[in-house]
């Protein structure tokens, strides 16, 4: 198995890194949101649908 950072062999300490850098390498672009996957804005209702609590039906 080799390192998904830097594509060298894991250490059994890290694994699956090679090393503790690649390991906070991986964990910044997580924090960072690197890894986010893209999504397709949701569509907008019509303002029907919208109900406003203060306002009688």
């Amino acid at each position: 198995m080799t390192c998904p950072i830097c594509d060298r062999d894991t250490d059994p300490k890290y694994k699956p890194f090679c090393s503790r850098r690649c390991a906070d390498v991986d964990l910044a672009k997580w924090l960072t949101g690197s890894y986010a996957i893209p999504a397709a804005p949701e569509e907008q209702g019509d303002d029907d649908d919208w109900h406003d609590p203060e306002k009688p039906h």
